[in-house]
This record gives structure tokens, C-alpha cells and sequence, in this order.
């Protein structure tokens, strides 16, 4: 197996692994207000949330930012919160405040997701960087794919449960419930990793 190859599945394996939790639920968060049919929201999401973490995965990993992995890991939990906050706030699914902000959003947590990678890599790379990192992202990238498919399909699997209890109203849509229930559930989690976490 190349060394590209290698950092590929290396990639893949971080994020899909259970060890990589906070970055699914990160994801899972992300995704709860979005059915199959808002792909070009989601499309732009995913997209800036790429943007981030790679940008802060290669400064990281070649030195030009130093980052302190324990500042990280309690940060990463509070983009967690902050994004089921903002999933709980937004009531028009279709805002256009919603679509020009939550790719801003993204990015910008990816930029502490990113160095999250980043912790992971630190002794993982020879001189040579460049090659590795691109493996390495593009696995982050095949697995965020897959993670996100699961996701979608466990979102659809609650919906149909949602919808056959009849808990929906007009007020509270099936998309709505599951997007407010998902979301405290996630938030309740990543609060107490947050708690866990905190260097003070």
C-alpha cells in the first residue's frame, strides 16, 4: 500500500471510528434540520465545514499554527452546542437568514474540527507533509460522506416513527420535532463533555 493510500484510510478510519464521536455527532447536529430534498443547503454546509477543518489541518500540521490540544477538545463539544442552540432558534427551515448563515457557521467550526485532525497527526507525519495531508483529508472526506449517508438514513428511519406516533402538529411539523429532539439530545451530551473537558 502507498503512503497516500495509507494516510487515506487512515483518514477514513479517524473519522468514522467510535473514537471520533464528537466529530459525528458534530455532523449529526449539522444535518437535523435538513432532509434528503435540501441537498444544495446541505451541499454548501458540508462544503464550508471542509474549507475549515482542512485550512486548520494543514497550518497545524506543518507548524505555521500551534494549537493546544486541550483548548481544542473543549471547544469542540461547544460548536456541538452551538449548533443544536442554532438548530432550536431557526423556525423557518427555508429562512434565507438560515442559508446565508449556517455555511458560515460551519466553516468556522471547522476551523476548531480541523485542529481537533490535527491533535491526532502530530507525531504522524515525516518532512515530507504534503502528500500525507492530502491522503489524510480526502479520507476525512470519503468518511464524512459515509457518516452523513447513515445519518440521513437514521433522520428518515425517525421521521417515520415520528410520524406514525402522530406527535406532529401543524405548529410542529415531523422535520421540526425530529430537528428539536435530535438536538437537545445531542446538546445535553456535549454539554457534559464540555464539563468533562474544561482545562479551568
Amino acid at each position: 500500500m502507498s503512503e497516500f493510500a495509507a494516510f487515506v484510510q487512515l483518514g477514513f478510519a479517524h473519522i468514522t471510528a467510535l473514537d471520533a464521536i464528537d466529530h459525528i455527532l458534530f455532523l449529526l447536529a449539522l444535518a437535523a434540520i435538513y432532509t434528503p430534498r435540501d441537498w444544495p443547503d446541505i451541499l454548501w454546509v458540508v462544503t464550508a465545514f471542509t474549507v475549515g477543518h482542512s485550512l486548520t489541518l494543514a497550518l497545524a500540521v506543518t507548524g505555521m499554527v500551534r494549537v493546544d490540544s486541550a483548548i481544542v477538545e473543549f471547544l469542540i463539544p461547544l460548536t456541538i452546542v452551538a449548533t443544536c442552540i442554532e438548530n432550536m432558534i431557526v423556525r423557518a427551515r427555508a429562512s434565507p437568514s438560515r442559508i446565508r448563515n449556517r455555511p458560515i457557521l460551519a466553516g468556522v467550526f471547522g476551523l476548531v474540527h480541523g485542529a481537533g485532525f490535527a491533535g491526532y497527526l502530530q507525531n504522524a507525519f515525516g518532512e515530507n507533509v504534503g502528500l500525507p495531508l492530502a491522503g489524510f483529508n480526502l479520507g476525512i472526506e470519503a468518511g464524512q460522506i459515509v457518516v452523513l449517508l447513515a445519518v440521513f438514513g437514521f433522520l428518515h428511519l425517525l421521521d417515520g416513527v415520528i410520524a406514525r406516533s402522530r406527535a406532529a402538529s401543524s405548529r410542529w411539523p415531523v422535520v421540526r420535532l425530529r430537528s428539536a429532539g435530535v438536538s437537545v439530545l445531542i446538546m445535553i451530551v456535549a454539554v457534559r463533555w464540555a464539563v468533562l473537558r474544561s482545562p479551568w
